[in-house]
């Protein structure tokens, strides 16, 4: 009985994810259905799809109860009930609009009702899939709508009833269906479908055996094959998760394989899969969605984070340089090193040609949505090229059912920001945090920016880097622009700390997916990760300062070239200081003066600047006069 619910249950998830993924595609090419009925069903489905694909009665038998336990049959029961509630929720959130837009209307009790326990159902969704933080955040949030007024100073407004409460966040377009869920439906998914047809017709197996053999050569070898895989792949899927446990499954073995301990091994994989979410063309989708946000043309969101992703990713480059050289790890032998063959050639083109056309799409006007289903037709007709997926058809379905999950997933995180997004229209509390967070900053632009990158950081957390970037940008933006920085670079500052949340100890997610295939203890992966990724922290304060990094807006060519020197030679002194190592073992007086000189360097004060590119170079240069002296004895 319980097998055959089971089976029933996933058979329906995998139909309406798939159905979602599909009408993705459609809206690419067709325009957004209308608004009422499109984002209410479509959300329908994501929770419908989420709770069949994660039943209580799975995770009760994972988690290995006693005899006590409730009954298989009656969980699914429960399961079945949620959905038939957030249906009923749905049709009468529809039934409501339509009548507004007729009548004058007044709300019943059946409807509000219907709204609260449907937004009850969302947050359980959001529970399985995230786990408690942002729903314990979100159910708060309906709470201080109830009793707000009982608070004291900021926190405190005038109370508003449950019935007013449930207007705003479940029946307006400012709350669960706002702009955020707009976007999503509009642009990212169609992205999300892109990345996962990418990974199931057999592009990111190409991609990572071009990793491998492009870097055979270097000291790295394998770890830095896996910076490049992850780098490429990360970009086009958004999930920092998918990326790990598609790419480190393969690279992480290697890794260990050279030399590199489990820890490093991790670290390395969670470093470079988080990181791909900021590096251009797709970011995760991340562009097109800070594009709308800022009024920016994605073109220069591209060039906008080109350099600091190029900084981020060389930064890693080098650290794992410098590791591999104090673990005394050599290059590989070329008899070892993989060839690049023709049909590898070939192979590369299942995911340089999509990206191309994406590229190629967005230069010559045209929407992100059509530029993301180009890419994906150019994908499946490449990957029909590859007789593997041509002996197996079963391939469309799986990849179909994946993208429905993963489009579901990110559906139901943004529903459950809704929420949060809703309780700060009716209650003024973003604008009321942000003053008090100006009032805190008032005078210190670096206070706000360290207020802003901590709040990023903790929301990001177990959730999804678009919801964690838009609601913090929301809230906390304005506050940075009233103090001077710029709108992009604020946007990107946000997004970056939002992003690296992922590794981020206690919850770093990124290096819990990546410990397991490791067999290395998470917060021991977290820790090499965070080191590895440093940069990556620094570089958002860099650009606030000074938005030349970014090539775009306030643009100044000497600026940045002071910026990108001192950057680059303080990524170099940092990395030594923290390993080492620099051609030979350096002692902690060494260490120590390196650190500082390359902390010195990160000061955006010019004059400053110059005096510690001077010491660096002597720094440098007196290290390599002292190895060249020890070589010759």
């Amino acid at each position: 009985m319980t097998l055959n619910i089971k089976s029933i249950a996933l058979w329906i998830s995998a139909i309406v994810g798939s159905v979602i993924a599909l009408q993705a595609i459609y809206v690419a090419i067709a325009g957004e259905w209308d608004i009422t009925y499109g984002r209410g069903w479509i959300l329908c489905g994501a929770v419908a799809v989420t709770i069949l694909g994660n039943p209580l009665a799975r995770r009760q038998k994972e988690l290995g109860a006693g005899k006590s336990v409730v009954p298989a049959p009656l969980l699914w029961l429960f399961d079945i009930a949620l959905i038939a509630i957030f249906i009923f929720g749905t049709y009468k959130f529809i039934q409501i609009q339509a009548l507004i837009e007729e009548t004058m209307f007044s709300y019943e009790a059946i409807d509000i009702t219907a709204a609260l326990a449907a937004c009850l159902v969302l947050l359980e969704a959001t529970r399985r899939l995230f786990g408690l933080p942002i729903v314990i955040i979100a159910g708060l949030g309906i709470l201080y709508c109830l009793y707000g007024q009982y608070l004291p100073g900021f926190l405190h407004h005038s109370g508003f009833s449950l019935n007013r409460s449930m207007q705003t966040i479940f029946y307006s377009f400012q709350g669960v269906y706002g702009m955020p869920m707009g976007v999503v439906l509009q642009v990212v998914l169609i992205f999300v479908v892109f990345g996962v047809i990418l990974e199931g017709t057999g592009a990111s197996d190409a991609l990572i055996r071009a990793s491998v053999a492009l870097t055979g050569r270097t000291r790295g070898g394998p770890a830095h094959s896996a910076v490049v895989a992850s780098a490429i792949f990360g970009s086009m899927s958004g999930s920092v998760t998918a990326n790990v446990v598609g790419t480190g499954s393969f690279t992480i073995p290697m890794i260990k394989r050279r030399g590199f301990s489990p820890a490093m091994a991790g670290g390395v994989e969670a470093a470079a899969s988080t990181g791909g979410q900021i590096v251009p063309p797709v970011m995760g989708a991340a562009a097109f969605l800070m594009a709308d946000l800022t009024g920016e043309s994605y073109t220069t969101i591209c060039i906008a984070a080109l350099i600091p992703a190029l900084f981020y990713y060389g930064s890693l480059f080098a650290s794992i340089s410098i590791q591999a050289g104090a673990d005394g790890i050599e290059p590989l032998p070329a008899s070892e090193r993989p060839p690049l063959n023709r049909k590898d050639l070939l192979a590369c083109l299942l995911f340089i040609i999509p990206i191309a056309v994406i590229v190629f799409i967005l230069v010559i006007g045209r929407s992100p949505a059509l530029a993301g289903f180009w890419a994906i037709v150019a994908a499946i007709i490449l990957g029909a090229l590859n007789k593997k997926n041509r002996e197996n058809p079963k391939v469309i379905w799986e990849v179909l059912k994946k993208a429905g999950q993963a489009s579901a997933w990110i559906i139901v995180a943004v529903g459950c920001i809704g929420v949060i997004l809703g309780v700060f229209n009716l209650t003024g509390l973003g604008i009321s945090f942000a003053s008090v967070v100006a009032e805190f900053s008032e005078f210190s632009l670096f206070a706000a920016l360290l207020t802003t990158a901590l709040a990023a950081l903790v929301l990001g957390m177990g959730m999804p880097t678009l919801p964690a970037y838009l609601i913090i940008i929301l809230v906390l933006g304005p506050v940075m622009q009233r103090l001077g920085a710029e709108l992009l670079p604020t946007h990107m500052f946000v997004f970056y700390f939002g992003v690296l949340s992922a590794i981020t100890p206690p919850v770093a997610i990124g290096a819990f997916a990546a410990a397991p295939i490791a067999n290395a203890h998470p917060f021991s992966t977290a820790v090499v990760a965070v080191r590895l990724a440093l940069v990556g922290f620094i570089i958002p304060f860099i650009f606030v300062y000074e938005p030349s990094l970014l090539l775009v807006g306030s643009f100044e060519p000497v600026e940045f070239l002071r910026v990108t020197i001192s950057l680059a030679v303080a990524i170099w002194l940092i990395n030594t200081a923290l390993i080492g190592f620099e051609r030979q073992p350096l002692g902690m007086p060494e260490r120590g003066i390196r650190a500082i000189v390359g902390a010195g360097l990160l000061v955006q004060i010019p004059m400053l600047q110059y005096g510690f590119i001077l010491a660096a170079i002597l720094l440098i240069g007196f290290g390599t006069l002292r190895f060249r002296r020890k070589s010759v004895q």
